[in-house]
Formats: C-alpha cells, sequence, structure tokens
C-alpha cells in the first residue's frame, strides 16, 4: 500500500467529492459478510459516528484505486477516519473502537503481532465469498438509514 498524507483523496481528481467529516466504510457490497458487516455497524452504531460506501460505487472504486488497492477484487474494507485511511485488521479494530463497549473489546486483538492479525484477516477475504457467499445486488439502505449511506 502506498503511504498517504492525511485526507489525500481530497487532492486526486479522480475521487469525487463526498462528505468525510465523519468516518467512512467502504465495503464490498455484494460480500454477504461483508454487507453483513455493514448491517452490524449500523445497528449498533448508536452515535450514527460511521457512513458506509460501497466499494463498487463510483467513489468507493475511485478510492481503492487512489490507495493501491485491487477495485476489482475487494479483499479489505477501507475505513476512512481523521483523513487516514485503515486497511484490513486495523479498519475492523478500529471500527469496533468507534462502536464502544462492549464492541471495544476487540482491541484485545491489538496485543497479537500485526503480522498474525493480517494474515489471519487475509485467509478470511479470499475465502469469504465461498464461506458466506455473493449477493446479486449491492447492499442498499433501507427506509430512514439514507443519511448513512453515500454513493
Amino acid at each position: 500500500m502506498i503511504k498517504r498524507e492525511p485526507y489525500s483523496w481530497r487532492q486526486d481528481p479522480a475521487v469525487p467529492a463526498f462528505a468525510d467529516d465523519r468516518p467512512v466504510i467502504v465495503f464490498d457490497g455484494h460480500c454477504v459478510l461483508c454487507s453483513g458487516w455493514a448491517r452490524f455497524i449500523l445497528k449498533h452504531d448508536t452515535a450514527k459516528r460511521f457512513r458506509l460506501l460501497p466499494a463498487q460505487s463510483r467513489t468507493g472504486r475511485a478510492l481503492y484505486v487512489h490507495y493501491g488497492l485491487d477495485p476489482e477484487d475487494y479483499e479489505t474494507n477501507i475505513l476512512l477516519a481523521d483523513g487516514v485511511a485503515w486497511l484490513k485488521s486495523e479498519s475492523v479494530i478500529r471500527t469496533a473502537l468507534g462502536l464502544g463497549f462492549p464492541w471495544s473489546l476487540v482491541a484485545a486483538l491489538l496485543v497479537l503481532p500485526f503480522g498474525w492479525r493480517e494474515k489471519l484477516y487475509g485467509l478470511l477475504a479470499r475465502n469469504r465469498l465461498r464461506l458466506f457467499g455473493r449477493s446479486d445486488s449491492c447492499m442498499l439502505p433501507v427506509p430512514g438509514q439514507e443519511d448513512r449511506f453515500l454513493t
């Protein structure tokens, strides 16, 4: 991954402007596991801190390209928080921290060496479609959740 300055996507003409005043999670909207994670966030993010952005959207795709990720094979979600992009296990852990107790207990995974966390995340990411399935359509907000999604 290419190290970038905070909010670097704002200077990238290929990335459409989007609301980044709150953390944004870019996720694979066709992956059943990833969409389940997005639904979990919607349910447990009572402060409505996080916004969701399907990777299949124009902006999602542009962000994957901006960060040197494959815009067709979404083996990570991206958490954009305070201008920084967090990937893989860091994305999940930092999202859980943002959800508060008891979900913040996931931070206990930080005791594992970074390489181990990334390998475990990669193993699950590579096999997620085979294990959990793929949806033919992208996850969409239900009425009342439109403000939680970006396009």
